[in-house]
């Protein structure tokens, strides 16, 4: 009964729709459109457009005008109204990019066809979540050209006691045609805030601070991608600023093109992943002495801060095994170089480790890393766009902007 009374209300309003969205037929000053360009459209005659709406199928009946210089013809209300190019009304659109950024696209046919009665294939919601996406992705580099060009606004506001920045790579499954291999990276950003401290002085996030941004693309663009989100975030009215990744040189290129001044940390999660693949190339069969090695390590020399010496220690392992030699020799001169960005006793009261690795499976992995996915890199970018506005909370902007426009 309620699958029945709600198709009958859907039809009753498309039909309401359907005479709501009936245009005049323009009268006589009106029957040129006024372009710059040679050869002014002008009105044909009135043309009909069926649009599947929230509601159901509904036909717009609009004036239809030709140019006799290109002979291309136009119906200025489908701008108007958003439908230009598509047989989706954007309300259906909205929806479509919505679970789109959200699960695999037939699952969110399926959620449609279920809980709004629209009966849409896999791949229409395929191509409107990604040229949402896209449209999303278009309008964040118009952002950041502007601002490369022009001095960025100051953000008034209240002064941000921290503000943080961090930073991270994370793989992603794309077709053959866009890599030599199977995956390329996700270069992946967020930015938070923190005011408080627990009992013991360790740092504590602020609650529903962070966003995000993120994208494939080479280090450079995604510098600027970084520095505009964390300007939007506040970053001129930060009384202290950090920065923190792994020891990947890339980002602290950005950190020192982007960020000058800002702390530097090397996340701590990510040096005790080093002092583990360290632990397994030791002891790579025996999971007791692996375990204690680790324990004593970290303990003792990692998150005291002791760097030095831990890097003397490892630097004092003798083997015979060339192969070994010269990856504990990497792994020495990884902790040498981040030393600074690892005292660790001084940083609790920072943030220390988890955010970017959560963001990375929330944002990327969640959506574009499931079993038996394979992306294109501008559909990969277009949905990474698209989730990461939503889940900035920036979603209703967006559509807020394509109304005004």
């Amino acid at each position: 009964m309620e699958n029945a009374f709600r198709t009958g209300l859907h039809q009753a309003g498309a039909s309401a729709l359907t005479e709501v969205l009936q245009f005049a037929v323009p009268d006589a000053e009106h029957r040129q459109l006024l372009v710059p360009a040679e050869g002014s459209p002008s009105y044909v005659d009135m043309r009909s457009k069926t649009v599947l709406t929230m509601l159901g199928e509904a036909r717009v009946v609009r004036p239809y005008y030709l140019c006799s210089h290109c002979h291309q013809g136009q119906s200025p209300a489908d701008a108007e109204l958003d439908i230009a190019e598509t047989g989706f009304s954007p309300g259906v659109r909205r929806m479509q990019a919505l679970v789109g950024q959200e699960a695999p696209f037939e699952h969110g046919r399926e959620q449609l066809k279920l809980l709004a009665g629209l009966d849409l294939t896999t791949k229409s919601v395929e191509r409107v979540a990604e040229a949402i996406g896209a449209d999303v992705a278009r309008r964040e580099q118009q952002e950041i050209d502007r601002a490369l060009q022009l001095e960025l606004p100051l953000i008034v506001g209240e002064p941000v006691p921290i503000l943080y920045v961090q930073m991270d790579g994370t793989g992603v499954p794309v077709v053959k045609k866009d890599t030599a291999g199977h995956t390329r990276e996700v270069k992946l950003g967020c930015v938070f805030t923190q005011a408080k401290w627990d009992q013991e002085g360790y740092a504590i996030r602020d609650t529903d601070s962070t966003t995000y941004t993120g994208a494939i693309e080479t280090a450079e663009q995604f510098g600027k991608r970084r520095y505009v989100e964390a300007w939007k975030r506040g970053w001129s009215r930060a009384e202290k600023k950090v920065v923190i990744g792994d020891g990947a040189e890339w980002i602290w290129n950005i950190a020192q093109e982007h960020f000058p001044g800002a702390i530097q940390i090397v996340d701590l999660f990510h040096a005790r992943q080093h002092l583990w693949e360290i632990a397994h190339l030791l002891y790579p069969t025996d999971t007791k002495r692996r375990t204690a090695w680790i324990g004593l390590h970290q303990k003792r020399w990692i998150d005291q801060g002791k760097i030095a010496k831990f890097v003397a220690s490892l630097r004092a392992i003798q083997t015979t095994d060339v192969d070994l030699a010269k990856k504990l020799r990497n792994e020495a001169d990884y902790f040498a170089h981040n030393a600074a960005r690892m005292n660790y006793p001084h940083f609790r009261k920072h943030i220390g480790s988890g955010v970017i690795e959560a963001g990375c499976k929330t944002v990327v992995g969640h959506r574009l890393k499931q079993s038996g996915m394979f992306w294109t890199v501008k559909g990969a970018n277009s949905i990474l766009a698209l989730r990461c506005c939503h889940l900035n909370g920036r979603f209703e902007d967006y559509w807020e902007g394509r109304r005004a426009a």
